[in-house]
């Protein structure tokens, strides 16, 4: 299942995290529960701004936060390695009621990139801020740093080593998409009609260092506009920034009046045509969510306002909470 369609009036919240899942034939149960209650829980602390008339931008903010606290996910706490063995975040939101956005890359220390780059839309005339001027800047903002050991896995790590490894002995692209890539996000619409979106990212396991993917690019990446939709983009990155992928969602809604979940799977279909893995998520001004994808599967999930969290990973039928 691609879409699903929310009550016009009512809100609606989905995430994901990141396209290119697990090998369905590789995992246990236990493993695919673990990541089911992950998205589960950063679909309910969403659910609870927006349950209370919270708006749509508190709601993706609070998403993003449980996701990147997850070590599962690709991104804050779970950030994959760079070639040099270091971790670079990007991350960015957006309000659809006024378009005004912030975003954050290549950066190490902060706990959760999403509040760095919300801090940037808030209290500043910027953007993206990057580096080590970004670190300045969320240091005077008084956001929240943590060790470095607080962002190292086991997991990613060997991901690291296994990736290098491909390379020195002159072997193809991997095909597991989980380990070269990563990222996750929240797309929400209010009760009062407004948009928002949210994604957060490590990037691409060994990476160039300061490579900087569509994550926290505004219309490639993450982007939203009362009078279209809000998304956030997971996958190959270059790609989405390419073909502006999540402005390119909006603009068919804008100018072709197509429906949401019409243009995103034609966009996403498109992208793989020219080689663009991945998928977004999608919500429409009056509530109607979109989440399709190209590859083997997505981490997903979505609620609304009749409060129950439906998860996913592949094409299989949502699992209700």
């Amino acid at each position: 299942m691609s879409t699903t369609r929310g009550t016009r009036g009512e809100f609606a919240l989905a995430v994901h995290g990141g396209a290119g899942t697990i090998r369905r034939d590789e995992t246990t149960g236990v493993r695919a529960s673990s990541y089911h209650k992950a998205l589960h829980r950063a679909l309910a602390a969403g659910r609870e701004v927006l349950a209370v008339r919270g708006n749509a931008l508190d709601a993706v903010t609070q998403a993003v936060v449980g996701l990147e606290d997850e070590p599962l996910f690709n991104a804050g706490r779970g950030s994959v390695f760079t070639a040099a063995g270091t971790q670079e975040m990007d991350a960015a939101l957006m309000d659809g009621r006024d378009l005004r956005a912030g975003a954050v890359a290549g950066i190490f220390g902060p706990r959760n990139p999403i509040l760095a780059a919300r801090a940037v839309m808030e209290h500043s005339t910027c953007v993206l801020l990057a580096g080590e001027g970004a670190l300045a800047f969320c240091r005077d903002q008084g956001i929240a740093f943590a060790e470095p050991d607080y962002f190292y896995t086991e997991e990613r790590w060997r991901a690291l080593n296994t990736e290098l490894e491909r390379r020195r002995r002159g072997l193809g692209e991997d095909d597991d998409e989980q380990q070269l890539h990563g990222t996750v996000g929240a797309v929400a619409r209010d009760s009062d009609g407004n948009l928002a979106a949210a994604t957060s990212t490590g990037g691409m396991t060994g990476k160039i260092p300061g490579r900087v993917g569509d994550s926290p690019i505004i219309g490639a990446g993450t982007y939203a506009h009362n009078a279209a939709c809000a998304v956030s983009a997971t996958g190959h990155g270059e790609m989405f920034m390419r073909y502006g992928a999540a402005f390119e969602i909006a603009a068919r809604l804008r100018h072709a009046g197509l429906p949401l979940d019409t243009a995103a799977r034609a966009v996403v279909d498109e992208l793989g045509e020219f080689g663009g893995r991945g998928g977004v998520i999608a919500v429409d001004r009056t509530g109607g969510l979109a989440l399709p994808f190209n590859t083997a599967g997505m981490y997903r999930g979505y609620v609304l306002a009749n409060g129950k969290i439906n998860t996913a990973i592949w094409s299989e039928p949502y699992q209700e909470w």
